[in-house]
C-alpha cells in the first residue's frame, strides 16, 4: 500500500467490485488524489478504431476503474465525501453503437463508431454545424460492496458504480455511502459529455484524469449516493431553448424508446442525419425526464434536444 505519492497511475486498475481487492494507495481525509483513467473500452479502441472493431469488444475488460483507494478512518456505516476538483488530459473519446446493448437495441443492430477531437475542450464537433459542449465527469465512481465475492462494474449498485450521472462534474460532491472498512474507492469510465439517460448505451468515453477530495462523515449513514451541485445545472445549453419529443406507456422503459425513438425520427427529417447518427447523438446531447409517473396506467417520458448544438 502506497503513502505519499497522490497519483494513481491508470495501470492500477480493475474490472469488478470486489472487497478483497488489494488497496492501491491509502489517504487522510482531506487529501486530493489524481486518478488517471481508462476510457470505458479498457484499452481496447483508439482514436484509429472503426466501426469494424466494435463487434469484438470484450465486455469482462469494459469499464475499469482506477483503484481501490484506502481512505483511513472509514468504517461501516460512515458516509465518504467525494469533491470533485479537477479534470486535465482529454485529447480523443468515442461513442459507439454496440449490437446487443441499448436502450432500442432490438432495432440497431449494426454496429457503429464516433471518434470525437477532444482538443478543443471545449466543445466537440459531432458533424458539419453539430457541436457538443464538453462536461466531463466520471460514469462510475464507488467503494466496495458488503458482499463478498466479484460483483459487475456494468450496472449502478447501492455503492454507486455505473450511475453514468452527468452532473458529477467540477465542484459537485458526491456523498457514498460506506460498507467495508477503508471504504475501497475507485473511479473510471470517464466521459467528456452524455445525455440523460445515455440511450445508445454509450456517452462520449475518453480517457483522461480526474482530481477528487475525500471527507469522512463519521457516524452519517446512507444507503444509496446522493450528490450537491455547485450551481446551476445546464448552464450554455438552456439559452436558446429545446425541442423535445414525448412518449407515453404503462410500461416506464416502453414511454422511454418511444420518446427517443420519436428524436431520432425528429432528427433524421430535420437536420438529415441517419437512423445511426440520431441514436448517437441522442445518447450524449439529449435529456430524458419523467414528466409523470403519477396518472396511472400511464406514464409520460420526455426526451429534450437542446438547439444550442446546432450551429
Amino acid at each position: 500500500m502506497k503513502h505519499g505519492n497522490h497519483t494513481i497511475h491508470k495501470h492500477c486498475h480493475h474490472a469488478v467490485w470486489d472487497n478483497s481487492l488489494e488497496p492501491v494507495m491509502s489517504v487522510k481525509p482531506g487529501v486530493s488524489v489524481n486518478f488517471e483513467v481508462h476510457d470505458a473500452s479498457g484499452g481496447q479502441l483508439s482514436s484509429k478504431s472503426t466501426s469494424a472493431d466494435v463487434p469484438n469488444l470484450d465486455f469482462s475488460k469494459v469499464n475499469p476503474v482506477t483503484g481501490p483507494v484506502y481512505v483511513e478512518g472509514a468504517e461501516a456505516g460512515d458516509t465518504l465525501e467525494v469533491e470533485i476538483e479537477h479534470f486535465s488530459t482529454m485529447s480523443w473519446g468515442w461513442t459507439a453503437i454496440i449490437p446487443g446493448f441499448g436502450l432500442l437495441n432490438e432495432q440497431f443492430e449494426d454496429p457503429y463508431l464516433k471518434v470525437w477531437d477532444l482538443n478543443n475542450q471545449n466543445v466537440a464537433q459531432f458533424a458539419d454545424g453539430i457541436e457538443i459542449p464538453t462536461k466531463p465527469f466520471p460514469g462510475t465512481i464507488g467503494v466496495a460492496l458488503p458482499e463478498d465475492g466479484e460483483h459487475s462494474v456494468v450496472p449502478p449498485r447501492k455503492n454507486g458504480g455505473n450511475m453514468d450521472i452527468r452532473h458529477l462534474t467540477k465542484g459537485t460532491r458526491l456523498l457514498l455511502p460506506v460498507w467495508v472498512e477503508g471504504a475501497l474507492f475507485s473511479v473510471g469510465d470517464t466521459h467528456a459529455a452524455q445525455g440523460d439517460g445515455e440511450v445508445c448505451g454509450t456517452a462520449i468515453e475518453a480517457p483522461m484524469e480526474i482530481q477528487l477530495k475525500f471527507k469522512l462523515h463519521k457516524g452519517k449513514t446512507i444507503q444509496e449516493p446522493r450528490f450537491i451541485t455547485p450551481g446551476p445545472l445546464t448552464t450554455g445549453l438552456d439559452e436558446e431553448g429545446y425541442y423535445v419529443t414525448t412518449g407515453h406507456s404503462d410500461d416506464l422503459m416502453l414511454a422511454s424508446k418511444k420518446a427517443v425513438e420519436y428524436m431520432i425520427e425528429h432528427l433524421g427529417e430535420t437536420y438529415g442525419l441517419s437512423d445511426q447518427e440520431a441514436y448517437a447523438l441522442s445518447s450524449v446531447a439529449v435529456d430524458l425526464k419523467i414528466s409523470e409517473i403519477v396518472d396511472v396506467p400511464n406514464y409520460l417520458v420526455s426526451a429534450y434536444l437542446p438547439q444550442k448544438i446546432f450551429k
